[in-house]
């Protein structure tokens, strides 16, 4: 039950919203004059649930017996309602479990790592309650690592060193240096970082180079990115087969026909890797009154 000294407390600003400005005179903390209060209601309570969830939470136990809480954020972008959020984030963590928080995020993109560094004030700007102040980590501060001795060293941090680096100009150094480490690495600690690295470079042309180094440095490996790797390449080869058989049946015919072919014509005949193209030219060569006819409706 609410104390009648607990009530007198607060509700002495209930009958007197104008007592607010001697107080913080007398704090010293110059929050201007009022010209206007609205009480508002007090209940807090969510009217409706609305899911909140963050990335990653851990629970960390130190040697001195003491333990913390680890959220980790993956951040893209850069967000302003975020911060909002990551606030939200570590006061419910506090309250529920009652345990210092520690809020993480991880970026590959340096403007956002830099935006995401950003202390921010809760409240106003004489006396903020809360400052947001988040560890970041990204291309700004992560290490370069390009040696493949010190991958080997600590391979989790050389992954994620090689993530947030994904978005560099020139990667091809760093997945090298990846790649050789792994070549000596146990394969069930290999091939979960295969796909880690497969999966946090996404879309980026940093990819395209990974699986290519996979597939030749690698090609031992029995991961499911190194057999999706070796299908595609059996499938590209089939393609390429398909499409060069083709652009010889062209010429073939042509030349059966004592169809003149210059070098402009056999070139982009050969250079062709559509076989849905060919197949149009194939059947065009069978009645096409010169070379040039093949390409009569483009």
């Amino acid at each position: 039950m609410v104390s009648a000294p607990h009530e007198a407390m607060h509700r002495i600003f209930q009958d007197h919203p104008g007592l607010f400005s001697g107080v913080s005179e007398v704090l010293g903390v110059d929050f201007g004059p009022l010209v206007g209060v609205t009480i508002l209601p007090t209940d807090l309570t969510e009217s409706r649930p609305v899911e909140r969830r963050v990335d990653t939470l851990l629970r960390v136990e130190t040697q001195d017996g003491g333990s913390y809480l680890l959220a980790i954020e993956a951040q893209g972008k850069k967000d302003p309602a975020k911060p909002a959020s990551w606030t939200y984030y570590l006061s419910y963590l506090h309250t529920k479990y009652r345990l210092p928080p520690v809020l993480l995020v991880v970026c590959q993109d340096r403007a956002t790592a830099e935006w995401a560094t950003l202390p921010v004030d809760i409240g106003p700007p004489q006396w903020p309650s809360i400052t947001l102040r988040p560890l970041v980590v990204g291309p700004h501060n992560m290490p370069v690592i390009t040696d493949a001795a010190e991958v080997r060293k600590d391979l989790a941090l050389a992954t994620l060193s090689l993530i947030t680096h994904g978005a560099d100009k020139d990667p091809d150094v760093i997945l090298k240096a990846m790649t050789t480490a792994l070549r000596e690495t146990p394969e069930t600690i290999k091939n979960p970082i295969v796909e880690l690295i497969s999966q946090g470079l996404g879309n980026l042309p940093a990819a395209a180079l990974w699986r290519k180094l996979v597939a030749v440095d690698l090609s031992f490996y029995k991961s499911p990115l190194s057999e999706e790797i070796r299908d595609e390449g059996r499938a590209e080869g089939r393609a390429e087969g398909r499409a060069e058989g083709r652009a010889e049946d062209i010429l073939f015919i042509l030349e059966l026909r004592g169809i003149a072919v210059s070098e402009d014509v056999r070139g982009r005949i050969t250079g062709c890797d559509n076989t849905e193209t060919l197949l149009g030219w194939l059947a065009r060569a069978l009645t096409t009154p010169s070379a040039e006819g093949l390409f009569s409706d483009e």
